[in-house]
């Protein structure tokens, strides 16, 4: 397990999920390495996250990918439902764990909120000095 895979489950269990607030469920992440396979249980109930790691216990949902595109997901360079359409990984279980995903990860490097784009856009929110 690399010290990256390791840090994005910590930082998932200590940081919380303000944005899964109404999410509850189980999503197991199986990361092949050529060697072996590493399972990571991540358990939401209503916002607060659980992680553990071991065996292939049951879960709504098992997403089964390599560690350099979960990394890439992680990192906001993969978009998660675009991978999943391509094939890149699978997911077996309950589909709405998939776009719960792009929740989870980080977002794209240089996104901004929608609200921060339209005050910038909007005049009456950013009205100019005189």
């Amino acid at each position: 397990m690399s010290a990256a895979v390791r840090d994005f489950f910590e930082g998932l269990a200590s940081g919380g999920g303000r944005m899964l607030r109404q999410v509850s469920g189980t999503v197991r992440f199986d990361l092949r390495y050529p060697e072996r396979v590493d399972h990571w249980l991540v358990a939401i109930e209503e916002g607060r996250i659980d992680v553990s790691r071991g065996g292939a216990v049951d879960a709504d949902t098992v997403i089964d990918t390599d560690e350099a595109l979960f990394l890439r997901m992680a990192h906001g360079e993969v978009k998660p439902l675009p991978a999943w359409l391509r094939n890149d990984f699978t997911a077996d279980g309950e589909f709405r764990f998939v776009i719960m995903l792009e929740r989870l990860f980080a977002p794209p490097p240089g996104a901004r909120h929608p609200r921060t784009v339209a005050s910038l856009q909007d005049p009456a929110a950013n009205p100019e000095p005189r």
